[in-house]
């Protein structure tokens, strides 16, 4: 206090009393009294020249400065002790100057010593920015890839003399400068027998317990102790007791995140925090529009971690806002909020277009992992974006030896899935082909499986693969330490087989074992096939049955002896008579009807997913005549006389009428 009273006394001196004041300290045993009275002139504290005598100044603790991405400090918070004006106008005050210029400073060095000999000039420092400037360095550490503390730093007399003033002066630290010491020494690797940090969390966890921490205290508090001990720390729970306490509406945005993420940390206990997650989920829409880029990201992040799939207007609000950020999204965090909307099944126009201006002006310089998770996310929403395709493929070609595996099937399966040949296709699928000739052994075999089962569904048909994948050896490696082969694994080596034979005639190759095949490609589970939609069927059954005169004369659901399932057959005979489905002789023309749903488009297109259109061309390589009925078509009918008319022209456009004969 005598310090404190010492230094304000000085604001009031003249020039001419202040030079006295310095030659009378020259000798002073207090050396950071000295100091202080030098700081006078320096630069980054011009609050130090001296004010009027009207202005009363009290000491006041230094707000928490720190950033949601951990490389900046930024004002957060408020101080603990209150300041008092007399001011004569609305000038700045002083002392909050001095914090603004210090942090200021602090954030434009880049490395440890820089933060070091900054610091080592101003000492001694208030706690508050003592902890920042701890803060900084670990922070600077970490964005350096270090996981602890380089020797130097830590035989750093300046590091030493911080960290023993924080050890032993841990019960008088201000709650700012205490959770923010011990939220530094959280971000790197520190001894868990460090006498500093044991005394920090020992009393940090006496703070707890005494109860009165603010909400910003207790989040970062919480985050610290998850970092040092884990989220079975019983501090924890006493954390999150006391955060349910407080009312929502006196968190800031950064305070809500924070929330998510501690309560992200104890994932398994969810169920007795959903509650308390419910209230979150609900208060939280309220606050989407202030989220910065990081703190959406880590929003959804933690909704996907803690399974709030009831939390969807929230999901879908946190959408219509990340249009907005896509630009300003690292790689890490666009690739974490494209793996929430996979997970939750959301998918906004707008995002998609914002998606496709960046994608395509970014492509070539986005990591392989963002790459393939764009591509993913188009394929698991049936999205045909082709600018992102295009420059997905652009972007292969030329940088194919960055991408794994598994990045690989990732980027090569939508193109399959969704039908579409890039304009590029040739140098892509070239490119394709030498990658896995030269790296086939890295590819495992589920993961190459998928990647050239895509291929065929679009005609690039992997003959120079065949024979190895239809191998015992490759086979047994399928398996694995499985009983079987997976059903999806057979139904794909089933198709492929069939592709050999009906589009690959000069294959003279190994061929798929039978007791290998599928006998349909229509599962519950894990379909190669569409199931038809009983809606649409149902109207498109009356009008059949309208347009031939009975039921008997169509066939639904029918299992070929090829493994496809067809929504309607109808049988001609040489004539073209129409045959009771029951009939097997006499039939020279088999219809194949398909009934085709919005399910089996790509979204918010008339392009065919590539299973249907596999599945349309094996059928008529097999002899059938294959009548694809639309959707759109059938809706834009306004009668039933008009559907009946359309189903005409569709099954027999050559005849001017039908007929049919009695079975």
């Amino acid at each position: 206090m005598a310090l404190i009273t010492l230094r304000r006394n000085l604001y009031h001196l003249s020039d001419f009393r202040m030079h006295g004041a310095l030659a009378a300290l020259k000798n002073h045993p207090v050396n950071h009294v000295r100091k202080m009275v030098k700081g006078r002139l320096c630069p980054w504290f011009p609050s130090l020249q001296p004010e009027p005598c009207r202005v009363r100044f009290h000491h006041a603790c230094c707000k928490k400065f720190h950033s949601e991405n951990g490389d900046a400090l930024h004002p957060l918070g408020e101080p603990v002790f209150s300041q008092a004006h007399d001011w004569a106008g609305p000038e700045q005050n002083p002392e909050s100057l001095d914090e603004q210029m210090f942090y200021r400073r602090l954030n434009d060095l880049d490395s440890s010593a820089d933060v070091l000999h900054f610091i080592g000039t101003l000492q001694p420092l208030p706690d508050s920015l003592a902890a920042g400037a701890l803060q900084r360095i670990c922070e600077v550490e970490k964005k350096d890839g270090n996981h602890k503390l380089p020797k130097g730093i830590l035989e750093n007399g300046v590091f030493q003399d911080l960290c023993v003033r924080f050890e032993q002066e841990s019960p008088s630290l201000s709650d700012t400068a205490l959770v923010t010491a011990l939220q530094a020494l959280s971000l790197l690797y520190v001894g868990p027998q460090s006498n500093l940090l044991l005394n920090l969390v020992a009393e940090s966890r006496h703070r707890v317990k005494r109860g009165g921490l603010e909400v910003r205290s207790l989040c970062i508090l919480g985050e610290s102790l998850i970092r040092l001990q884990g989220p079975g720390d019983e501090t924890l729970e006493l954390i999150i007791y006391q955060l349910q306490g407080e009312k929502l509406e006196t968190f800031a945005p950064e305070d809500i995140v924070a929330l998510y993420r501690i309560l992200q940390a104890c994932a398994e206990k969810v169920d007795r925090h959903q509650a308390f997650l419910n209230k979150i989920n609900s208060f939280s829409l309220s606050v989407v529009s202030t989220l910065s880029p990081t703190l959406m990201s880590q929003m959804l992040t933690a909704l996907v971690a803690l399974d709030q799939t009831q939390a969807l207007p929230l999901v879908i609000k946190l959408g219509k806002y990340a249009v907005r950020h896509i630009p300003h999204f690292t790689h890490e965090e666009l690739r974490k909020v494209l793996e929430a909307f996979i997970y939750f099944g959301h998918n906004d126009r707008f995002f998609t277009t914002a998606l496709e201006r960046h994608v395509a002006s970014l492509c070539l310089t986005l990591d392989p992992e963002v790459i393939s998770t764009v591509t993913e996310y188009c394929g698991r929403k049936q999205i045909l974006s082709r600018p992102i395709f295009d420059a997905v493929a652009e972007t292969f070609v030329g940088q194919s030896e960055k991408f794994s595996p598994r990045q690989v099937s990732e980027l090569i399966e939508p193109f399959g899935k969704l039908n579409y040949l890039p304009p590029n296709a040739s140098a892509l699928f070239r490119k394709l082909e030498n990658l896995l000739l030269t790296r086939f052994d890295y590819f495992p075999p589920k993961t190459l499986l998928k990647i050239l089962h895509s291929c065929s569904l679009i005609e690039c048909h992997p003959v120079n693969f065949m024979a190895k994948i239809f191998s015992p050896y490759f086979l047994q490696q399928l398996q694995g330490e499985e009983s079987s082969v997976d059903r999806l694994s057979l139904a794909q080596l089933t198709q492929l087989f069939l592709t050999s034979v009906l589009e690959c005639p000069f294959y003279k190759g190994r061929k798929l074992l039978p007791k290998y095949q599928v006998r349909s490609f229509l599962t519950p589970c894990c379909s190669l096939e569409t199931p038809v939609d009983f809606q649409l069927y149902k109207s498109v059954r009356i009008g059949l049955i309208d347009l031939l005169g009975a039921r008997m004369y169509f066939a639904s659901k029918v299992l070929t002896p090829y493994c496809y399932t067809i929504d309607v057959e109808i049988k001609l005979d040489e004539e073209g008579l129409v045959l009771p489905f029951t009939i097997d002789e006499d039939v020279h023309k088999r219809l194949a009807l398909c009934i085709d749903d919005p399910k089996r488009f790509s979204l918010n297109s008339r392009h065919l997913l590539g299973k249907e259109a596999i599945k349309q061309r094996h059928l008529r390589l097999l002899g059938y005549q294959v009548v694809q009925i639309p959707y759109y078509e059938i809706e834009m009918l306004k009668s039933r006389v008009e559907l009946v008319e359309y189903l005409q022209r569709k099954l027999f456009p050559h005849n001017v009428g039908i007929r049919w004969q009695e079975g």
